[in-house]
């Protein structure tokens, strides 16, 4: 990785792969998961930063809709990192509550308007799956087209993309996909280093 460009403030927003045991009530306690290491990375090469982690668990694209003034756009970033869109497809399969696509690239299209005349750079992590439970398979039906959603918004914003599914689904050809993703959805201690690994490869500067 090259020597990071110093900024004053990262956020890092999402679900509970974001928050990964970050207290709601502390945002600069970055948790256990891939934004501690991303950070711990980055302070290494010489990043002089703020990092503020607000994932919160269960959380939809509806949800980062509503609170992205607060727990975005309020702390002034310099740079934007959203990881959402997992939920958007498991509560279809556990709850019955569809997300469209449509209304998935909706939101997320909100969001990034607001947050583009701040100058901030945006990054996008792609929402990732390895079918590890019965019937998770089954979940690419929905999910593909949101990770589609992404990449698109990513080049239209001239966002920085990190491939995570792309990066899940190669290592899972090598190493069991429970090796990774606990439960299909949450990362192992592997698969948060593979997931701040993609971050900081494709977030070079």
């Amino acid at each position: 990785m090259s020597t990071a460009h110093p900024m004053n403030t990262v956020v890092f927003i999402g679900d509970s792969i974001t928050e990964d045991g970050s207290p709601l009530a502390d945002q600069y306690a970055l948790g256990v998961g891939y934004v501690a290491r991303v950070a711990s990375a980055r302070r290494a090469a010489g990043a002089v930063e703020q990092v503020v982690n607000t994932g919160i668990g269960g959380n939809r694209m509806v949800d980062l809709v509503e609170r992205w003034e607060r727990d975005c756009l309020a702390y002034s970033p310099d740079l934007v990192s959203v990881l959402v869109g997992i939920n958007d497809t498991w509560r279809r399969y556990d709850g019955g509550e569809a997300t469209s696509t449509a209304a998935f690239e909706a939101g997320y299209r909100d969001v990034l308007e607001r947050t583009a005349p701040t100058g901030a750079r945006l990054v996008l992590i792609e929402p990732f799956l390895l079918p590890v439970r019965p019937g998770q398979a089954d979940w690419r039906d929905d999910l593909d087209p949101k990770i589609e959603v992404v990449r698109g918004l990513a080049g239209e914003f001239g966002a920085t993309l990190v491939p995570a599914d792309v990066a899940f689904t190669a290592r899972a050809r090598e190493v069991a996909a429970a090796e990774l993703l606990h439960d299909g959805v949450h990362p192992t201690d592997a698969g948060r280093d593979l997931l701040a690994r993609t971050w900081l490869e494709s977030v070079s500067d």
